[in-house]
Order: structure tokens, then C-alpha cells, then sequence
């Protein structure tokens, strides 16, 4: 510390240069070192003149006591800046003596200090000498302090860069005035006070000059001073100050009168309106005052001026820091000669005609003009962007220039290198160098002329510059800085509209000392909060500030960088903006005092958080009474709350200010501080702690904006509304996107946050749709985004897109009560409000005589709301006219045309006067709702009821007809039965005793439809069961309301309903719905095209919202299913029930036999939200499982359960086949079958035994059993497939028995049983018969050489399978001539000897043991393809001739002849003892004439013996006559040769049967191949005609024909013994 430094040899020697070089510098030479750039942010501070300060006390004896400049030399006093370099003349030695003092001086002013510090023993303060002004010849010195307080006076700071370099080059000149030597003397002070003080004379003429020279820098000092003063640039808090005050007002009466003020301070100051010292209230005057504040311009409208009006008005300005007011008059005056009343009604918004008293004195009238006006501008970040306009002003006066100024959202706009204004007397025009998202807002042209202006606006949008990094957001905007102090500042902006498509995941803050082109960062990681405090800062050194966002894609640019601000105390900053330095006195006098004792200072007070966040914590503390005059700094400690584990923050480096930010500090958690005071005397006892902080944002972001509601403005713009969020704090404004419907692309309609709820979207095509959504902004961050709001088209709205309109006028004045000094009288509303509700009606009356209307009087001040009012004071028997003018928020609309004459007299008349205000609701296709209020005049007895006429439009008057036959008691009717399309207008009159009175004005026309999008009140009960009828319109615009009425009467009684709405909704809700509510309750949106509709609660429908109420008061969750059980895969249980549906916090009790269980090892719970299930596992079920179980649901109030009793037989059922089915999952382990074993017959009728495996590997094997005896397989399976299969072919009884399977391998075995016996094997028969069946071939035709077979193939056959044959629809009986057989897979019917009976339809019957299957054939020639019947009319056939027996005696001639016959002709042949026989030369055959056939033999032997067979063979058939011929010897063996034809035939027989059992035992091939043999005779037949064996005997006839055949043998014999002999 100082105390303990002393001075090294040669040290004092750079003082003395330095005062010397300062000195001799002139005037001149200081201004221009002083415009030097270079020496920008070298200021010094109070607290660095310490050092110089306590090194001149300790080397009392080695300078001069005074130091005396020249008047010429004088400077201001040099800055800490040039004694910084002090520091490090001094190092530490052995003093050795006592430091003493330089000198003391009387008459020393004494510096102004801070009052607010408390310091400890207060050291003298030197006074200045003060050269006597009479000595106008003599030289002047002057004498400079140098104090040993805190602080120096210095030249005030300011924050552009111009004033900035002004100050350093004044900072430069006092330097270098120092440096040099010019003009300054050192002279001797005594001790003694009375000692003589020395000082260089100067002649008059230096005097003179140099006195000018003060007076100018004193004044330009002064300017200075109140220049900065009034700028304030520095944005800290300061008080209230008018930058435009209102101005007083002389108006005419009834004129409207508008005060307009301008108010800078912050944080932003609140304005309220006094008349007469007395707050304006707007809600006690609906319609009078309007106050309205646009971007910091605040204004007070008063329409309608009258006398009571005349006043002193005053705005009142408050904000932290003071109040502030100004004061205006107004004057109200009455013009008493003839004007148009129409130029007294001034518009609300600007007054054309100007005037007023000018400033140079004489009453002036000007119309100010704006021509070739800017318009809604777009531009882009660095763009040049320029706004113009025209302004012509009349009259032109050319002494007289308008001030032209402008301003942007409501404050006034100053030059600097961001914006450029111009002036040519023609056109204003305003240049934004470089454009960047700050500048966007609301830009107004203001022309003032005297005391009069007018004004012109236009918005100017800026949208972000194109990224660098695609993906990157936008740059942040509006950077600041808040709360500067010695080291630190905190840094706020506001956040992009833009994020890039990415979340922004923080900002980088940058900073870079003012003079230099090197920017630092700030923080390592990403801040979200959009304040920051800055630490570390160089004090006396000014900074600017700048800003980045960070999103996943990268940085987005540079923000704009913040004003520069200077590291100083505010305490000095205060006194640097309000106390310029003075000028410099020429001397410098130190005063000799006793050094003050090192006191350590006390605990800084006043210790709090002003910030916390979840990055860092601000705490804010008061410096200690008790400090000492040396500078402190301070030490800041922490500790988690609830411990005394104190740890010190900045353990390095104390700070130097009285804030600090605390950083790494764990979230959540809560930490209490305290701060302790240093100097050289020590370190201070600690602060009183902090309460308890918790790291976390205390500033939530916002919830979003609702009831977006966008409105047609012009054909490219859309005026959005909405709400502000709930629970709002700090907000910076909203951010609006749009998206035109259907795109999903949203653009942002604004890139600088807009404050209030409304706003006009700019930029948009004409005649797409749009939809909106808002999202608000504060510096936690943006919220979510609004709903969307309903879609708009993009078109101008009726005015051009003005906002507010004057209505148009009422119509159809008439009157409705009259007596003999007043009248009552009715009109209709305007059908154009002006896109707002009507406020008011205003009324004007005139006096008609002789046809002659006089002058117009009103007849009411205050605005009326009804549309019937009464005028009092007239004069009986007077004729009146009457007109009516409409009033908005917008201003009076014009007035109605004059009404036809009404006579003031008393009306006498016994019936009622017309019903008024009839006006219709609720229009539909096919009804509306008529409704009217009564009579005012009721007649001499009361209103009895109403009728209502109606009539469609065009029809004439004679078509009235009445609604209602019986008079109705309610003032309001649903009308039905109109037809769609057709224009109507309705009447109502009113009826008492005396009669019907005269009606009322008729309705304007209503065409009966049901426009597009028209919606109706729908009844709801919510899930708490509260009923309320809801209604919803998209057509609203900002100014629309719902109105609610029961049975068509406003609702007063608000403790039966409560109604609320939002944005396009709207709900009445019902308390407690009961017979009180029954009735019509009607909803209509005021300020729209008729939207309205109604709903009726009769009896019965009360009784149903009742039911549906507590139904949903007590809920059940309603259920899929109810509570069931199933067996799963591994035996496990599995309980499960399915709710229809269930929310996610929906849960769910399981209980058994009434003990609640829980999910463990035995059960396995669940609950599945999204799709209603909850099911319960049971491992295993064991017989203590038996009982009840019941699942318990609860979803917010509704509740439900549903119980399963498992006991008994039910329960053993269950278990058993949980128990199978573990075992089967076990089984299914190794190889299994999926399948088990069972039959299927193939297509070629074989068996096919099969069966499905699964879980087979390589080493499975399978074996098959019949009877528990293997049966041997060529083959191994290759279980392709997986599917087992043993073939067996033609299936008969031989192959029943038990079949059997076995899969085995490593892992285990499995096996599959089939029983094929009894009805399982019978069933099988039946599927073999019946595939035996459907194989039967079509029945075919065969002739023989006994007659004609018919014959099928099967692909084998079975005795299972039954054959029947059917002739004629009859059963065949068999004979010798008819009979049936199989041979091999040929089934036949044999016909021997067919005759014109055998002719017809024969069936082949098969019979399954089922079913029967049948094939046909008809043989009766009705045939078209083929006539069976020649089978019988055209065969072969030998008509006669033959004997059977020709016995002949040896040697003898033999001849034999015959017939025959046939269509064809038959084809003959001999056989010889079934032989092929030719013939020869001993016997010749002839066949003549195609039917004489002969035999003839010259001369026989014994060799010719035998039997011959004539065969005669045509396409339809074969016949065969035998004949056998028995040759003898002369001596005669007769007898013998019967025995050997007889044992021939026998043997024939033998040979037959022997035959037949060979072809049994054919095998399958053989016969498939000697079906392939036969070959059709007759072509295109279908029954093809085969031959066959002769000797073949049917199975089912073998033991009949054996039988035949003895009995044939023994006639033979017979035949032969009675045979002649032939010679």
C-alpha cells in the first residue's frame, strides 16, 4: 500500500517534465492535440489520483509549496489518466522521515462530494484564490487544488463516439499543459498565513484576451453540459422528461380537440391525465376521452368539446426515479354567425385545416398535404433503405419553415451514422446507411407549422440477412447496457424471430474496448437467459457490446453492437453528466495536512440478489459508512444455506464495484452470500447475509398468446389480435408468423418483437389463406407457439382496410308516442356500424311552419343507446321534423334524412300505438325469429297480445296475411314454414280491449337461407358433468361480442349461468341447471352479418342433460371385455380384461379373494394405457389358487371393476389344462408333432398316412408301427415339408389295425397314434369307396358274341364298394341273359341275346357306404350323337341253318349252310375247336351274296371231328354259332364219341375257370395294358364296343354258371342222340 512506499532517486524528475511540457503549450496547441483520435477511452477515475496524491504528501520537501502557472499556459485540470504512470515511480524503501506537507492555502472552494458515503477523519480541503476583477491591468493567476478526496472534476462522459473523442481531445490539452512549462513559476509560501504569495505579471492586453477566452469556454462548457443532460444517452435509469410538452387549444364547440406528448426516461415513465388536478377517468365517460399511447407518444382526445370542457389539463410523467409534469389549457368557444356545421366536426385523427396562432404572431390557416407518399417498405440486415415523401403546404409562407421530424414507434429520431435526414424544402426524406432488424417499426413523418402538425406512417420491415452457415439462426437485435459499474455490466438483448430450423441453444456475448478492432469473448458456453453480466472490465475505459446465437447448425452473424458504455461508478458517472469540468485556474496550491489515519473498513449494507438464473447469480450491495479516504474494494463469500462452510469467490482479485455476478454455482441447489470491505488497512468484518437463493430462472418463459384472431385489413395485409398470456412477466413483445393454409411453411410477419396485442401482418398475396400464430417473448426466452388461428382470405375490408369507420345513418324515423309537449320517437340501427358497436345516437329536431323547416336543435347532449327516445319541451300542435346520426368510437356518422312531419299532439286514440325495434334473428332456410319490443303508447287499456303479419317482398299490400290466429303474450316468435330463397318483411301489431292498434314499420327484407358456414348452439356436458351450451363463429372481427339472452331477453342474473368468452368461442354455463332454467336461450355476435342461433331446454330435454350429467359426474370406464382367463403356451395363466379406453393415468388393483396382490414373482402385472388392456400372469396355478379375482380400474374420477370366479369343477378344468399345456410346451422342446397323425386318401385312391413334425434336426429319426409291429420303410424321410407320410396302396380290410409313429433324437421322443379300426376304419372305407367312385370312367358299349356288355374303369376296386344297375329307372333282376361282374377294375353288365326290350336308359349305381354316384348311358336311339338301338336291329346275327350236332359217318361229304344278316354287312369266320380255321382243299368255306354262308367237307374223317364255330362280326356286334361234328366209323362208336364231347365241354369249362383265375391274379400293370389294347369298333362312340373272352365267368355268377354249363352239356348230349346221320 502507499504507506509503505517510498520514492527511488530521479523520481520527481518525469513531474516535473511533465509540468513543465504542459505549461508550454498554448491554447491553440491543446484544441489540437486535443482533435487527436488516438487518445479515445483514456480517462481516467477519481480513485486513480490517490497514488499522486499521497506521493506529493511524502515528498513535502523536494518540490516547490506552490506551483504557479501562467494565465497564458492555463488548462483544465489533467486527468488520472496521466497520473497512472505514478504507480510505478514508487518503490518500496526505508523512508526514514516523516512525510510532510507541501503548503497550505486560504480560500480554497471546496470540491463537491459525495454525500452519500460516509468517510472517516475528512481532510481540509484547500479554497481557491480569487483574483480581483477591479485590477483589470494587473497579471492574473490562478490557483489549482489538489484534493486528497476520492474524486477529481472532471469533463463528463458520453457514450457516441463523437462526444467521446471531444472529451479526449480535452483530456489531451489539459495533459500536455501539464507536460510543459510554459507559464508557470514556482514561488516560496511561508508557514505563516499572512506570508505573501508570488505571481508573474501580465499586461492588459493578455488579460483582456485571455478573459474572452474564458467566457467562451464557459460558455461552450455550459452547452455542453445541458446538452448531455438533455441526451442521457447512456440508457442507466434516469427521471421523467417531456421531449414534446402539450400545447393549449382554442376550439370551437363540438369540436373534437386532441394533446399530444413525447415523455423520455427510464425505465419508460407512466403518463396520466389530470383535468383540473382531477385523474381522467375513461370508464366514467364511455366515448369522451380517449388516451392512447403509440411507441412513447401519448395523447388525450376529448370529442365533442362543450364549455364544461374548458380547463387546465395537465400529463403527469412517473417513473423509479421522479415525476415530472406539463401543463395545457383549453379554451372552448361558440361561433354565433352562420358556418357549416359540417367544417366544426373535425376528424379524430388529424385536423386538415390548421388553425391557431403561428410564432412569428398572426393567425394563420394551413393545409399541410403529403404527396408521393412512402409505403409499407421491406428491406434486408445491411441494405441502404430510404423513405420519402412530398409535402406541400398552403399557404406558402416563406419566413415560416416547417420542423420537420420523425420518428420510429412513437421517439423521436436524431442523426447519426445509422440514419441520415434531409430536408430541400419540397420533400422530407429519411436514409437508413445500414439497415438492421432495430430499425424496423412504425416510421411517422411529423410537419409542424406553429402549434399545429400533421402526420403521415408507414412500417418498415427488415428481415434477417442471408446466413453464413446454412441453418443458422438469426442474429439477436437490440443489444444493451444495463447497470455499468466500475468492472462489470450486465449486457441484454432480444431474441431472433428466426432460429434457422433448429432450437437456439444459447448466445455468445463479445466485447471490445472502444479504439480498438479486437473483439473477446465473453463466455465459454452458450447463456440461454438474454442478460448477462459482463465481468473483468478495465475501469475509466469504455466498451462496446455485441451478440451471437448459436443453434446446431452454427453461429448466426454479429448482432448490431450496443452503444458504448463506460466501466465507471454510477456515483461518478452522475456527477460527470451533471458537473462539467470547470475551466482551468492557472495555479496549483497544495495544502499541508496532517495524513489520515489507515482505517479498515466496515461491512458494505444493503446486500441482496438482483438477478438470479441458472447460470449465474447478481448480487448488489451499498459500499460502508466507515471506509476511510482511500479507495475500498471487496471480497464476496458463499455457502450452501443451511451450513456456516464459507468459501470466498474471487479469491484473486477483489472487485471494484458494488455488483458482482456469481458463476458456477450448482442448479437447484440454494446457496446464501455475504461481502466483505478491503483497503490497505485491512479486511472488514462480512455483510449480513443473503437469504437462502435457489439457483434457478425466476423468470419463467411465457405461456402462449390466445384467442389469435386475424381480420381483413387491404388486400395485402391481415390486422392479427390476441390475448396476453396469463401469469406474463417482463415481456419484450411477440413475434407473429403466418402460413398460407395448406403449406406448412411459416414465414415471420415481424423480426423485432412488437409490444400490445395487435398487429397488421404486411406482405401477403391477395386471395390466398392464411392461418397465424403468436408466440411471446421475454428474456427466459420465446414461448410455445399460439393455436393457429382460423383461416382468413386475403382481401381489403369494406373502408379501404380503416380499422374504424363513422356508421352510416339510421332510417325509418318514426313516431310512437306523442302528447301534448313531447314525443317518443323510434328509428332503425345503421346498416353499417363502421367495424365497431354503435356507442350512441344523437338527436336533432326543427320546427316546420307553412311547409318551411327551420333551424336544426338538438334534442340530447350525451349519446342515447336506445333506438326510442323521448324529446320533451316541444310545442303542442307544432309540426316537427326529426333527424338521427349514429355514433362509434370512430366519431359521429352523418345524420339520417329528415323524417316526414309528425304534428306534437295528444293522442286519444283507445288502441295501442305501434310496436317498435322489430327486428329478426336466427334466419334459416326455413324459419327465423321475429323479434320487437311494445307500444310505448299502450292505448286506455293494457297491451292484451300481438300479431305478426308477414308477406313476401315483392308482393303488394293487399297480401299481408296474419302468422298467428290467437294474440301472442311474448314479445318474440319463431316463424316456420318459409320457403328457401324467397325475400319476406314482417309486421307486428299490438291488440288491448279496444281493439288492434296500427302497426309497425315493416322489417327489411330477410331472404329465408342458411348461409355457408352457419353453426348452431350445441349442448355439452363436460366429464365433470357440467352442462353449458357452446357457440362458435369465425366471422368475428376485434371488435365482435357474444350476447347471451334467455328467451330472447338479456341475462342480468348471473347467479344461474356463468358465461365466458374466448377468442371465437363462447359458453354459458349452466350452476345447477334445474326448472328455473327452462326456456330459449339465443346467442348473437354482435358486429357480423347476422350470426346468431338458439337453443330450447323443454322439460324433457333437462331431464336428459341431467341423466348425461350424472352419469359423467360418477363415470364408469366402460369395457371391451369383461374379465376372462386363457391358458398360454407354457401353461402359464394369463387374466386380461379390455377397457374401451384409457388415459396415462389410468390405473389399475388386482385383488384375490378380497387381498389386494402385487406384481412379484408369481404375478406379472400390467397395464396397457393406449390400448385398454391390463392382464395378469399367473406362473403357475396350483389348487390354493382357487377363489375369486377381481381387477379394479380407476381413470381420474370414472371407476370400474370386473370379478372372474374360478372354483370347482371350473377351476379343475382350468388347472388341468394349464397343466397339459406346460407339458406340451415341454413336449415341444425336442422333436414334436404339430400334426398328429391321421389319413388322406390320394387321388389314385391309395391311403396316405401323415403327420406335421417341427423342432427336427439331421439325427431325428422315425419309425412307423402296425400293430406294434415296425414296418419296414425303404426309404428315410427327408421330412421335407415337415411333414411325415406313409403311403399304402389299395386299401382293403387286410390293412385295419393300429398305426403308429415315433420322432426321436437326443433331445427326446414323441409319438403319434391312428386306430384305422372299427367306425375309424369304416369312415376310411367310405373316403377310399368314395374316391373309387368319382375315378368310375363314363359307362362304354361293347358288343360280344353273346350280345353287348357295358362295362366302366375304376382305378380299383373293393367289395366295400356296392354296384348296382338300374334299366328304366327299375332294378335290374339277373338272369342266364343278364347279368353283372368285375373283372380286374372293369365293372360290366353283360346282356346275352339283346331284343328291342333290352332298348333304353341304363344307370351304373356306386355306393360309398354315404352316398351314391351314378353313371348313364341310353340305349333307347334317342341319342342325337349315337343310336345305341342298331346294337340291337342292325348286329351280326346267324338267322337259321346250323344244327347244333352233325354226326356224320366216316368218309361221307359234309355240307353245311346257313344265313346270316347285318347293317353292314357282317364280317365271317370259322373256328375250329376255338381255333382260327381257313379253308382248304378237303374243306371249302364260301360266304355269297353277303348272307349265304356254306360249309362243305367232300369226304370226312375222324381228324374232322370237333366243334366248328361260325362267327359272323359287324360294328354293332358278334354272334357265334356252334356246331360240332362228330365223324364215325363205319362199325360205330357213337356213344364214345358223346363221352368225348362231353368230356370236351367239361373241359372247356376247366379250361374257362382256370383261365378266370389266372386273369384275377393278373397283375395291375398287365391289365392297365390290356385296357390300353381295346380298341373301339364304331367310331364316335362313346361306349366303344369291345371284345372279350368268351370263356370269361363273372365273380358275382362263377357258382351259377358252373351250373349252366353241366345243364348245357347234358343237352348237347342230348341233341347229339337225336342229331341225324348223315350217309
Amino acid at each position: 500500500m502507499l504507506k509503505d512506499l517510498q520514492l527511488m532517486p530521479g523520481a520527481l524528475q518525469p513531474i516535473a517534465i511533465l509540468l513543465q511540457q504542459t505549461s508550454a503549450l498554448s491554447l491553440q496547441q491543446h484544441i489540437a492535440m486535443a482533435l487527436q483520435p488516438t487518445v479515445l477511452s483514456q480517462l481516467p477515475t477519481a480513485m486513480d489520483l490517490q497514488p499522486m496524491i499521497m506521493l506529493l504528501r511524502k515528498v513535502r520537501g523536494l518540490l516547490p509549496t506552490v506551483l504557479t502557472l501562467k494565465p497564458s499556459a492555463r488548462a483544465l485540470l489533467p486527468t488520472v489518466m496521466d497520473l497512472n504512470q505514478s504507480t510505478s515511480w514508487l518503490q518500496p524503501t526505508a523512508w526514514g522521515q516523516r512525510p510532510t506537507v507541501l503548503g497550505k492555502a486560504k480560500n480554497s472552494n471546496l470540491m463537491i462530494e459525495d454525500q452519500s458515503y460516509k468517510m472517516s477523519p475528512k481532510a481540509k480541503r484547500a479554497k481557491q484564490n480569487l483574483a480581483s476583477e477591479d485590477k483589470e491591468n494587473e497579471a492574473m493567476d490562478y490557483s489549482v487544488p489538489i484534493f486528497t478526496g476520492r474524486e477529481v472534476s472532471i469533463s463528463g462522459i458520453t457514450d457516441t463516439e463523437e462526444e467521446r473523442i471531444k472529451e479526449s481531445a480535452a483530456y489531451v490539452a489539459r495533459r500536455n499543459l501539464f507536460a510543459t512549462g510554459e507559464g508557470v513559476s514556482v514561488s516560496k509560501v511561508a508557514k505563516s498565513v499572512s506570508e505573501e504569495e508570488h505571481h508573474e505579471k501580465k499586461s492588459r492586453k493578455v488579460a483582456i484576451r485571455e478573459s474572452a477566452e474564458r467566457v467562451a469556454l464557459k460558455k461552450t462548457l455550459e452547452d455542453t453540459q445541458a446538452f448531455h443532460k438533455k441526451l442521457n444517452q447512456d440508457k442507466l435509469l434516469h427521471p421523467p422528461e417531456f421531449v414534446i410538452k402539450p400545447r393549449s387549444h382554442t376550439i370551437w364547440e363540438k369540436q373534437n380537440v386532441k394533446f399530444h406528448c413525447t415523455v423520455a426516461g427510464w425505465p419508460a415513465p407512466r403518463v396520466t391525465w389530470y383535468k383540473n388536478n382531477v385523474p381522467i377517468d375513461v370508464q366514467a365517460h364511455p366515448g369522451k376521452y380517449t388516451i392512447e399511447n403509440r411507441y412513447g407518444l401519448h395523447s388525450l382526445e376529448i370529442s365533442t368539446c362543450d364549455f364544461d370542457d374548458i380547463a387546465q389539463y395537465r400529463a403527469s410523467a412517473m417513473n423509479v426515479k421522479g415525476e415530472i409534469s406539463a401543463y395545457a389549457s383549453l379554451v372552448v368557444k361558440r361561433y354565433k354567425g352562420e358556418i357549416d356545421a359540417s367544417h366544426l366536426h373535425a376528424g379524430t385523427f388529424s385536423m386538415p385545416l390548421s388553425l391557431g396562432v403561428t410564432p412569428h404572431g398572426f393567425a394563420s390557416r394551413f393545409e399541410i398535404k403529403f404527396i408521393d407518399k412512402f409505403e409499407v417498405t421491406f428491406g434486408r440486415e445491411g441494405e441502404t433503405m430510404s423513405l420519402g415523401c412530398t409535402v406541400v403546404i398552403s399557404p406558402d409562407i416563406k419566413r415560416f419553415k416547417p420542423d420537420i421530424e420523425w420518428y420510429r414507434n412513437g421517439v423521436l429520431i436524431t442523426p447519426s451514422k445509422w440514419v441520415q435526414m434531409h430536408w430541400t424544402g419540397e420533400r422530407a426524406s429519411l436514409t437508413l446507411t445500414h439497415a438492421n432488424k432495430e430499425d424496423e417499426g412504425l416510421y411517422t413523418l411529423r410537419v409542424v407549422m406553429g402549434e399545429y402538425y400533421e402526420e403521415y406512417s408507414g412500417y418498415v420491415f427488415v428481415r434477417d440477412a442471408d446466413a453464413e452457415i446454412p441453418g443458422a439462426p438469426g442474429a439477436p437485435l437490440d443489444v444493451q447496457c444495463l447497470d455499468a459499474n466500475k468492472d462489470y455490466v450486465i449486457v441484454s438483448w432480444k431474441q431472433p424471430a428466426v432460429d434457422g430450423g433448429n432450437p437456439i441453444l444459447g448466445y455468445f456475448i463479445d466485447r471490445c474496448e472502444v479504439g480498438t478492432t479486437h473483439w473477446t469473448q465473453c463466455n465459454e458456453t452458450p447463456v440461454k437467459f438474454a442478460r448477462f453480466p459482463v465481468t473483468g472490465l478495465i475501469e475509466g475505459r469504455s466498451y462496446i457490446f455485441r451478440v451471437r446465437a448459436v443453434n446446431r447448425a452454427g453461429v448466426s452473424l454479429p448482432s448490431r453492437v450496443s452503444e458504448a458504455v463506460a466501466a465507471l461508478d454510477p456515483a461518478d458517472r452522475a456527477r460527470l453528466r451533471s458537473h462539467p469540468s470547470a475551466p482551468w485556474t492557472g495555479q496549483i496550491i497544495v495544502t499541508e495536512e496532517e495524513p489520515a489515519e489507515g482505517v479498515i473498513p466496515g461491512p458494505p449494507t444493503d446486500l441482496q440478489v438482483i438477478e438470479a438464473t441458472k447460470n449465474y447469480v447478481v448480487l448488489s450491495w451499498k459500499p460502508p459508512g466507515q471506509r476511510g479516504h482511500e479507495g475500498i474494494m471487496y471480497f464476496v463469500e458463499k455457502c450452501i444455506a443451511g451450513t456456516e462452510d464459507w468459501q470466498r469467490v474471487n479469491t484473486e482479485i477483489p472487485v471494484k464495484s458494488p455488483r458482482f455476478a456469481v458463476f458456477d454455482l450448482s442448479e437447484g441447489k440454494s446457496y446464501c452470500f455475504r461481502v466483505r470491505c478491503c483497503n490497505s488497512a485491512g479486511i472488514g468484518e462480512p455483510s449480513e447475509a443473503t437469504e437462502a437463493t435457489v439457483v434457478d430462472d425466476k423468470l419463467d418463459i411465457p405461456k402462449p398468446p390466445g384467442r389469435i384472431m386475424p381480420t381483413r385489413n387491404t388486400d395485402t395485409s391481415v390486422v392479427v389480435t390476441w390475448t396476453e398470456p396469463p401469469d406474463a412477466k417482463e415481456l419484450v413483445g411477440y413475434y407473429i408468423e403466418s402460413s398460407v393454409v395448406g403449406s406448412g411453411h411459416w414465414e415471420p410477419c415481424n423480426n423485432n418483437p412488437v409490444k400490445g396485442t395487435r398487429f397488421i401482418c404486411h406482405g401477403l398475396i391477395n386471395g390466398e389463406k392464411y392461418i397465424f400464430r403468436v408466440r411471446a417473448v421475454n428474456a427466459a426466452g420465446l414461448s410455445e407457439f399460439s393455436q393457429d388461428s382460423e383461416p382468413i382470405e386475403v382481401q381489403a375490408a369494406i373502408g379501404g382496410g380503416l380499422l374504424h369507420a363513422a356508421p352510416s345513418p339510421p332510417y325509418d324515423i318514426t313516431v310512437l308516442e306523442s302528447v301534448r309537449d313531447s314525443m317518443v320517437l323510434g328509428w332503425k340501427q345503421p346498416k353499417a356500424t363502421g367495424g365497431t358497436e354503435i356507442t350512441g345516437y344523437y338527436v336533432n329536431y326543427r320546427e316546420v311552419i307553412g311547409g318551411v323547416p327551420g333551424k336544426w336543435r338538438e334534442a340530447n347532449i350525451k349519446a342515447i343507446s336506445e333506438r326510442a327516445y323521448r324529446i320533451e319541451n316541444l310545442k303542442e300542435n307544432m309540426v316537427y321534423q326529426f333527424q338521427v346520426a349514429a355514433a362509434n368510437l370512430a366519431g359521429v356518422g352523418t345524420p339520417s334524412l329528415p323524417s316526414k312531419p309528425f304534428k306534437c299532439e295528444e293522442w286519444t286514440i283507445a288502441v295501442p300505438g305501434p310496436p317498435h325495434d322489430v327486428t329478426y334473428t336466427e334466419v334459416r332456410k326455413d324459419s327465423l325469429v321475429l323479434l320487437w319490443k311494445e307500444p310505448v303508447y299502450t292505448g286506455r287499456s293494457p297491451i292484451a297480445g300481438y300479431y305478426i303479419d308477414m308477406k313476401e317482398t315483392e308482393a303488394k299490400e293487399e297480401h299481408w296475411r296474419s302468422v298467428n290466429e290467437k294474440p301472442l303474450q311474448k314479445k318474440f316468435l319463431k316463424i316456420a314454414g318459409l320457403t328457401e330463397g324467397v325475400s319476406y318483411v314482417f309486421r307486428v301489431r299490438a291488440t288491448n280491449q279496444a281493439g288492434v292498434g296500427r302497426p309497425s314499420d315493416i322489417t327489411d327484407p330477410v331472404v329465408a337461407e342458411t348461409r355457408p358456414g352457419t353453426k348452431e348452439v350445441v349442448v355439452n356436458v363436460d366429464d365433470d358433468g357440467v352442462i353449458s351450451l357452446n357457440f362458435e363463429c369465425d366471422q368475428m372481427s376485434p371488435n365482435s361480442k357474444f350476447v347471451w339472452s334467455k328467451d330472447y331477453e338479456p341475462i342480468e342474473d348471473d347467479s344461474r349461468l356463468d358465461i365466458d368468452s374466448k377468442g371465437g368461442k363462447s359458453k354459458a354455463v349452466f350452476k345447477n341447471l334445474g326448472e328455473d332454467d327452462l326456456g330459449i336461450y339465443s346467442c348473437v355476435v354482435t358486429d357480423t352479418d347476422g350470426v346468431s342461433s338458439g337453443y330450447t331446454i323443454d322439460e324433457e330435454e333437462m331431464k336428459r342433460l341431467l341423466a348425461l350429467s350424472h352419469e359423467h359426474k360418477f363415470p364408469t370406464i366402460p369395457l371391451a371385455s369383461e374379465l376372462a382367463v386363457e391358458i398360454l403356451e407354457k401353461g402359464e395363466v394369463r387374466f386380461w380384461l379390455q377397457a374401451e379406453k384409457l388415459s396415462g393415468n389410468a390405473k389399475a388393483n388386482f385383488v384375490f379373494n378380497d387381498k389386494e396382490i402385487f406384481n412379484g414373482e408369481k404375478y406379472k402385472m400390467k397395464v396397457d394405457q393406449r390400448t385398454g388392456l391390463v392382464e395378469m400372469i399367473m406362473d403357475k396355478l396350483e389348487d390354493k389358487d382357487e377363489g375369486t379375482y377381481t381387477f379394479q380400474l380407476q381413470d381420474g374420477k370414472a371407476t370400474n371393476q370386473s370379478s372372474l370366479v374360478l372354483i370347482g369343477d371350473v377351476f379343475k378344468k382350468l388347472r388341468d389344462e394349464a397343466e397339459f399345456q406346460r407339458k406340451e410346451w415341454h413336449r415341444k422342446q425336442g422333436p414334436h408333432f404339430v400334426d398328429q397323425l391321421g389319413w388322406e386318401v390320394t387321388d389314385d385312391c391309395n391311403v396316405m398316412l401323415k403327420c406335421k413334425v417341427a423342432n427336427i434336426k439331421k439325427e431325428t429319426h422315425i419309425v412307423w408301427y402296425k400293430d406294434d409291429r415296425e414296418i419296414m420303410v425303404d426309404e428315410e424321410h427327408d421330412f421335407k415339408d415337415g411333414v411325415c407320410t406313409l403311403l399304402i396302396s389299395e386299401f382293403s380290410k387286410k390293412d385295419t389295425g393300429i398305426y403308429e409313429v415315433i420322432l426321436k433324437d437326443d433331445r427326446g421322443k414323441d409319438v403319434s397314434e391312428l386306430k384305422l379300426t372299427d367306425t375309424a376304419f369304416a369312415d376310411l372305407m367310405n373316403e377310399v369307396c368314395r374316391r373309387i367312385a368319382l375315378s368310375a370312367t363314363d359307362l362304354k358299349i361293347q358288343s360280344t358274341a353273346e350280345g353287348i356288355r357295358l362295362y366302366s374303369f375304376v382305378t380299383y376296386y373293393v367289395e366295400d364298394l356296392r354296384v348296382g344297375w338300374v334299366h328304366n329307372d327299375t332294378q335290374i333282376r339277373f338272369s342266364d341273359r343278364v347279368k353283372t361282374g368285375v373283372t380286374g377294375e372293369q365293372i360290366w353288365l353283360q346282356i346275352n341275346e339283346p331284343t328291342p326290350q333290352d332298348k333304353g336308359k341304363y344307370t351304373m349305381e356306386l355306393f360309398d357306404g354315404k352316398t351314391g354316384h351314378k353313371k348313364t348311358v341310353d340305349l333307347s336311339g334317342q341319342d342325337t350323337k349315337v343310336n345305341y338301338a342298331r346294337f340291337f336291329s342292325d348286329r351280326a346275327r346267324v338267322l337259321g341253318g346250323l344244327p347244333d350236332v352233325v354226326t356224320i359217318q366216316e368218309g361221307k361229304a359234309l355240307n353245311l349252310s346257313c344265313t346270316v344278316w347285318g347293317d353292314p354287312t357282317p364280317e365271317v369266320s370259322w373256328l375250329k375247336n376255338e381255333k382260327s380255321f381257313v379253308s382248304d382243299a378237303n374243306c371249302i368255306l364260301k360266304f355269297e351274296a353277303g348272307k349265304n354262308v356254306s360249309f362243305t367237307i367232300s369226304a370226312v374223317s375222324t381228324h374232322d371231328s370237333g366243334k366248328y364255330s361260325l362267327v359272323v362280326k359287324n360294328k354293332y356286334g358278334t354272334e357265334t354259332s356252334d356246331v360240332t361234328v362228330i365223324v364215325i366209323t363205319v362199325s360205330g362208336q357213337t356213344d364214345t364219341a358223346k363221352h368225348t364231347v362231353s368230356i370236351s365241354g367239361q373241359s372247356q369249362n376247366n379250361i374257362t375257370v382256370s383261365k378266370k383265375k389266372k386273369a384275377t391274379t393278373m397283375s395291375k400293370s398287365q391289365q392297365e395294358k390290356e385296357k390300353k389294347d381295346i380298341k373301339p369298333h364304331v367310331d364316335e362312340v362313346i361306349a366303344t364296343e369291345e371284345t372279350s373272352d368268351s370263356k370269361e365267368i363273372p365273380r358275382v355268377e362263377k357258382e351259377k354258371n358252373i351250373e349252366n354249363n353241366q345243364e348245357t352239356a347234358k343237352k348237347t348230349h342230348g341233341k347229339a342222340a337225336a342229331a341225324r346221320t348223315v350217309p
